[in-house]
C-alpha cells in the first residue's frame, strides 16, 4: 500500500490511534513525511521536465514527430509539477498551523498550572492577615527609625532645652 493511500485511508502508518484523533505530533511526523514524499516526486518529475526538453531538442527538426511527444510530456510532468506545488504549499501551512496550534496548547497548560500553584500558594493568605502583617511591620520600622535617631543624635550638654524636666521644675 502507498503512503498517499495509507493517509487517505487512514493507515495504521506510525502507531496512530484506531479511535479518535491522532496526536499533534504523530499529525505533525505524518505531514512530514508527506512532505518528504512530495519532494522527492518533485525531484523526479523535474529531471524526467529536464529529460523530455533534453529530448526534443535531441530530435529537433529531423524527427519532429518525437519532438512534439517530448514537449507534451514535459508538459503534462509540468502540470502535476504544478499540483504538487500546491500540495505542498497547502501541507506546509497546515503543519505550520498544527505546530503553532499545538504550541499555544502547551503555553496555556503550563498557564493553568502557574495558575493553579498560585492558588495553592495563596490559600493560605488572608488579605486582612496581610494587611495586619504590614501595619506591624510599618510600627516596626518607624520604632527603629525612632532608636536610630536617638542614638544618632549628640548629647545636646545643655545646648537643649527639655520640656519634661522643665514642667517638672515649674511645678
Amino acid at each position: 500500500m502507498s503512503k498517499i493511500s495509507k493517509l487517505l485511508k487512514g493507515g495504521a502508518a506510525g502507531g496512530s490511534r484506531s479511535r479518535g484523533a491522532p496526536s499533534a505530533q504523530e499529525a505533525l511526523a505524518r505531514l512530514r513525511e508527506t512532505e518528504e514524499m512530495l519532494s522527492k516526486k518533485q525531484e523526479y518529475l523535474e529531471s524526467r521536465i529536464e529529460r523530455e526538453l533534453a529530448a526534443a531538442r535531441h530530435h529537433g527538426t529531423r524527427n519532429r514527430r518525437a519532438a512534439l511527444q517530448a514537449l507534451k510530456r514535459k508538459k503534462r510532468y509540468e502540470k502535476q509539477l504544478s499540483q504538487i506545488d500546491g500540495t505542498l504549499s497547502t501541507i506546509e501551512f497546515q503543519r505550520e498551523a498544527l505546530e503553532n496550534s499545538h504550541t499555544n496548547t502547551e503555553v496555556l497548560r503550563n498557564m493553568g498550572y502557574a495558575a493553579q500553584a498560585m492558588k495553592k500558594v495563596h490559600a493560605n493568605m488572608d488579605v486582612n492577615k496581610i494587611d495586619d502583617l504590614m501595619q506591624d511591620i510599618i510600627e516596626q520600622q518607624d520604632i527603629a527609625q525612632e532608636i536610630s535617631e536617638a542614638i544618632s543624635n549628640r548629647a545636646g550638654f545643655g545646648d537643649e532645652f527639655d520640656e519634661v524636666s522643665t514642667s517638672v521644675n515649674l511645678e
